[in-house]
């Protein structure tokens, strides 16, 4: 597998974080892969479990890290903000976001299903920016998200456990 660390930097609206995103391409080879990746996050307990689309709006969660799974169809999602990334996903892909980082799909279609879940099944905030008040005590629970005891997918292996530290 090749799998792919990301880092991107505070843009002033969307903070971002020092740990990168981590995609793991082509995780499973099925024509639906909801059922294997929900049932894979569950196991190494990443919970809160959902299937829909992505918001088609950047936004980023200050409280928890969110895995996003695509079970079928494909999506592009922007990640990063202003100065970040498009990544084109693919059934059976999976990329791990760390708090804070922005994410949201630019793809104009909705004929796809992602499968999300939060370490230890927290409950996510919905932020779509910094706002000039606020900006010291989101970038503080940001640092305070504690790092996940397992990778979704491989539990106490993978790239996760060698990048974020």
């Amino acid at each position: 597998m090749n799998s792919k660390a990301y880092y991107f930097a505070d843009d002033g609206i969307i903070p971002n974080n020092a740990l990168p995103v981590i995609l793991y391409p082509n995780v499973i080879d099925l024509a639906d892969c909801s059922d294997w990746l929900e049932n894979t996050f569950i196991k190494n307990n990443w919970l809160n479990n959902w299937r829909d689309i992505v918001l088609p709006y950047d936004h980023f969660h200050s409280n928890t890290h969110e895995v996003l799974g695509l079970g079928w169809g494909s999506v592009s999602l922007k990640i990063g903000g202003a100065n970040g990334q498009v990544f084109h996903l693919s059934a059976g892909d999976v990329i791990i976001i760390p708090a804070g980082v922005g994410h949201y799909s630019v793809s104009e279609h909705s004929n796809y299903q992602m499968v999300g879940g939060y370490p230890n099944g927290l409950d996510w905030d919905l932020k779509t920016g910094l706002e000039p008040g606020e900006r010291a005590q989101i970038l503080q629970a940001i640092s305070e998200v504690k790092l996940p005891e397992k990778d979704p997918i491989f539990g106490h292996e993978g790239l996760l456990f060698d990048k974020w530290k």
